[in-house]
């Protein structure tokens, strides 16, 4: 694994306690925002996700770093029985929540405030989990993930939607370009938090991908592992059995 990328590097706390004040900080503007960087695609991907989930036909769902519950809200529409969104970010839950209740959709999706490496919940208790945007921003990734597939139905399915970086000419030198500069740029210019972009940004460059991440989900309990690339593979959804 490469080195520990954190928000804040003049700072004593550890990663996890650093994400949480990130998240808290840049909570009332994350979503307008986030529209903009990513030019609205993010919305096609969670579609793609949605629909990956939906083929299973589940009753019980997580959706782990929800933040403000988008990916949450679409899968509401697969008709679960029940959607936790679960998220270290008090902040970012608060602002889901308030999107969740104008959608009256507060019956189906409960937030929840937790830790994706120890979480509240029975083994085998969920048919799918979700992560959108989030497992790179796990302290201790191995950790994060066999706890997963600890709670994880043996019938269930994880689906990851992460960043991930071109690897083809000009894609590659234009998504780093894009994540190097212009990302933290916007970020400093429109975010509460002048470092929480450029963070984001850097996170996302120095993250595992394809088949390296896939091994990553193999050695820590999941097997019918698979990776798609979106978007000329600045974006890759994964599926992975228990």
């Amino acid at each position: 694994m490469s080195e520990i990328i954190k928000p804040y590097k003049d700072s004593e706390l550890g990663k996890k306690e650093q994400v949480t004040q990130m998240f808290d900080t840049i909570s009332t503007n994350y979503d307008g925002l986030n529209r903009v960087i990513s030019l609205g695609i993010d919305v096609k991907w969670r579609k793609k996700v949605v629909k990956i989930v939906g083929e299973n036909h589940p009753k019980q769902i997580l959706d782990i770093a929800t933040g403000t519950g988008d990916l949450a809200m679409m899968m509401a529409n697969l008709n679960p029985d029940k959607i936790i969104g679960l998220d270290i970010s008090a902040g970012m839950l608060e602002v889901g929540k308030q999107k969740i209740n104008k959608a009256n959709l507060s019956k189906k999706i409960d937030m929840i405030v937790g830790d994706s490496e120890e979480m509240p919940f029975e083994n085998d208790t969920f048919d799918a989990i979700t992560v959108s945007f989030g497992v790179r921003n796990f302290a201790n990734l191995d950790k994060g993930i066999k706890e997963i597939a600890r709670v994880l139905k043996p019938t269930g399915v994880l689906v990851i939607l992460e960043t991930s970086n071109p690897t083809n000419f000009p894609f590659k030198q234009g998504y780093k370009l894009y994540t190097n500069f212009i990302l933290p740029l916007v970020g400093k210019l429109f975010s509460k938090d002048k470092v929480a972009y450029t963070y984001l940004s850097e996170s996302a460059n120095s993250f595992p991908f394809g088949e390296v991440f896939n091994n990553i989900l193999r050695k820590n309990g999941f097997s019918d592992v698979t990776h798609h690339p979106v978007t000329f593979g600045v974006a890759t959804i994964y599926t992975a059995r228990k």
